[in-house]
């Protein structure tokens, strides 16, 4: 799976971080949904951290479509909490 985060550049998951990325985002959806902003932003943190620590980068001029655009680590819980609700972005 290719993810970029929006503003830095694009990651490759192996099966495994995915997963290990979709349980984060799993808490990052279930904070948006009760309004806990100090938690969605802790997991989104959590999970962007993930994605940097075990997520293969890609060149920048290596031209791949992503499957997932994650939003950058500076963003509000008002822009972003829309994205996180239901099933999310990551697909299971």
């Amino acid at each position: 799976m290719i993810v970029r985060i929006s503003g830095e550049g694009q990651y490759r998951l192996s099966d495994d971080v995915r997963e290990r990325v979709n349980q984060l985002e799993a808490a990052v959806i279930a904070s948006s949904e009760a309004g806990a902003e100090a938690a969605f932003l802790s997991g989104l943190s959590e999970m962007l951290a993930m994605v940097r620590s075990a997520g293969v980068v890609l060149a920048a001029d290596e031209l791949v479509g992503s499957d997932v655009i994650l939003p950058p680590a500076d963003t509000t819980f008002e822009e972003s909490r829309s994205a996180f609700t239901g099933e999310g972005l990551i697909p299971d």
